[in-house]
């Protein structure tokens, strides 16, 4: 469970938020089938576009993913897929699932495609009545319509198609991203209406981007020659579906958010989002560049056609309550098939909390009204968690149930959110005490916190006990999602000098030789540390500040501290005090010592580094009550 820490000043930020899903996976998959080597600039690495990678390369596709760059190089393999006969998971993705069942067909022998119980459950018949016409046969696993099934392709030819797209483009989609590598020309014709038709016109638009010869004969009636596609270079949109959080923040908060990477011009629909905030009173700057959105003290209660941006639906929804009038969102009924039925969740989630609504099958009616605090279920949905966190935002007490399903498509969605808290946190009397193993940061940060009246808190003894747990459960501590599974669960508490997780004290546990010999791996884990760092925020921000210590407080937990000092010593320094606390020899501690330093410094995630603006204390040859008076002539200054 996570409860959202309210903001307590409106947000003034440029953020660059991560790339778009829906542009990532269609690139990959363009690229996959393209004639040459292309690479994606600005990618998304999430768990939807993870799932798209695993599949292509199921198919033979050559893939090198450099996440620290946001950036994929892909081998397109010119339409000719391989397989490699292994089935292809494809998580929770829905449009790695349909899209990637088209590409199975191309390699024309029998593959499974499987995934999470969640997408088993997501209908697709459509799409496997459009295969079957073109000779592809669907083996079913399970329930007819659904996953897991067996595609095989060895039968696979051209027709003219006729599909229905009530449901979802992806279906569409799906089928055109793959029919420029068919044998002949394909014509195809979406019958009735089509939901959130930006998707499909961005599909379109990308498939001219590299090189297909795709045309709008007439409404929904296209002609797809059969030209292949050509490898490009491609710069990845931010994401307008994430932005919409962001700016759902700024308008209710009366702050700014500008979005850097999406423009005016966006190929993605969702950026339509910005338009209903600005029919409600916000204020929205557009360019080339960025997108920005301002509050103001009153919203307008709307009425929202949101058939085309249905997956901002649930934002404009948290946004509602706010409005001075009712506010009506309808065209929404098919949403009731995404990863959770987001009309119902939405409406129930926010009776919970007080809020009147009215469901029409086809969308919802809000009132305003306050908010009362309560648990969030999320559905283990993304788009239910991420909207719920903008209410937490503006109203306290929130609390989700399930926050690490945004992993889906923004692993470091509360990272972002943390940015609009800056502010905010700059009020905060945060002493943050940084440097590396045995520099004497926790004999420092006790002292000085009893000095100055702050509370201190051992933030390398909650990294200890994620650790004391991994060794308690026989989890390896190099198996990442079941670590980060740990640090989730785990409640860590202190009383004194004494350390408590899940109410059992571990103070000696947590020093123990076999907790340093896993701990250098738990710490380096980005998702124990994403974890761990909302923990510390929200812990100082309870208590309006405090003396944390470790070795990211002030470079990124807490990058605006009344004061950040990095307290440092020769290494020999180091090791000669650690052999006198526990007696072991300084050869011995010396070792420990270097490779910790090596491993700290080199991690990805919040490497230890001298923040700018940190007060630097080499402590060698210095008593403790030297540091002590440094530190605190800086921090009363």
């Amino acid at each position: 469970m996570l409860s959202i820490d309210p903001l307590t000043k409106p947000p003034d930020i440029d953020l660059e938020l991560p790339g778009s899903k829906s542009i990532t996976n269609r690139a990959l998959i363009l690229a996959a089938l393209a004639d040459g080597t292309s690479t994606l600039q600005g990618a998304l690495f999430a768990e939807d576009t993870l799932a798209m990678v695993d599949c292509l390369r199921g198919l033979g596709v050559g893939i090198e993913c450099d996440e620290s760059n946001n950036k994929i190089v892909i081998s397109g393999c010119g339409g000719d897929l391989n397989p490699n006969g292994k089935p292809l998971w494809v998580r929770q993705s829905g449009t790695t699932a349909r899209f990637i069942m088209p590409l199975a067909a191309l390699a024309r022998t029998e593959i499974l495609i499987d995934g999470d119980l969640q997408i088993r459950k997501r209908p697709q018949q459509e799409l496997f009545d459009a295969l079957e016409k073109l000779g592809v046969e669907a083996t079913f696993q399970g329930e007819q319509g659904h996953l897991p099934v067996v595609i095989n392709g060895a039968d696979l030819h051209v027709e003219d198609l006729q599909v229905k797209a009530e449901q979802s483009s992806q279906y569409v989609s799906a089928l055109l991203l793959s029919a420029p590598c068919m044998a002949e020309d394909m014509t195809l014709v979406v019958d009735g209406e089509i939901v959130s038709k930006p998707y499909l016109q961005m599909t379109l638009t990308m498939m001219r981007s590299f090189g297909a010869d795709v045309e709008e004969v007439d409404q929904n009636h296209f002609r797809i020659r059969a030209t292949g596609y050509k490898a490009q270079d491609y710069k990845v949109e931010a994401d307008a579906s994430t932005a919409s959080y962001f700016f759902a923040a700024a308008a209710l908060s009366g702050g700014r958010v500008k979005v850097k990477g999406l423009s005016q011009f966006s190929i993605q629909g969702d950026i339509g989002f910005v338009d209903l905030l600005e029919e409600m009173g916000a204020e929205v700057n557009r360019s080339e560049e960025y997108v920005e959105v301002c509050g103001i003290s009153t919203l307008r209660g709307i009425n929202a056609m949101m058939k085309s941006i249905s997956d901002t639906a649930p934002t404009l929804a948290v946004v509602a309550p706010w409005a001075d009038t009712p506010t009506s969102i309808s065209g929404i009924g098919f949403i009731a098939h995404k990863e959770s039925d987001r009309v119902t969740a939405v409406v129930t989630e926010l009776r919970k909390l007080g809020i009147e609504v009215g469901n029409h099958g086809d969308g919802f009616t809000i009132k305003p009204g306050s908010i009362k605090s309560g648990l969030v279920h999320t559905y283990d949905d993304h788009r239910i968690a991420m909207a719920f966190t903008v209410l937490g935002l503006i109203s306290g007490g929130i609390v989700l149930d399930n926050s690490e399903c945004v992993s889906k498509t923004v692993p470091d969605f509360f990272e972002y959110v943390d940015r609009l808290r800056l502010d905010g946190d700059e009020e905060l009397d945060i002493l943050a005490i940084d440097g590396p193993a045995g520099s004497g940061k926790t004999s420092l940060a006790k002292r000085i916190s009893s000095e100055i009246g702050l509370e201190y808190l051992d933030t390398g003894a909650m990294y200890r006990s994620v650790a004391a747990v991994v060794i308690k459960e026989e989890v390896d501590p190099l198996n990442k999602d079941l670590v980060v599974a740990i640090a989730n669960k785990v409640k860590i508490s202190f009383v004194g000098e004494e350390v408590f997780v899940d109410g059992e004290n571990l103070t000696e546990v947590i020093r123990s030789s076999e907790v340093n010999a896993v701990v250098s791996h738990v710490a380096a884990n980005p998702g124990v540390r994403a974890v761990l760092r909302r923990k510390q925020r929200s812990w100082a921000r309870e208590r309006g500040g405090g003396v944390l210590e470790g070795r990211d407080i002030g470079t990124v937990v807490f990058p605006r501290a009344k004061l950040k000092v990095y307290v440092t010593a020769a290494p020999e320094e180091r090791a000669r005090r650690r052999s006198l606390e526990s007696g072991r020899s300084m050869e011995e501690i010396l070792e420990d010592i270097t490779g910790r330093d090596q491993i700290d410094s080199s991690r990805v995630d919040s490497p230890l580094s001298v923040s700018s603006d940190a007060l630097v204390v080499d402590s060698t040859g210095k008593t403790i009550n030297d540091v002590v008076e440094e530190i605190l002539g800086s921090f009363n200054a």
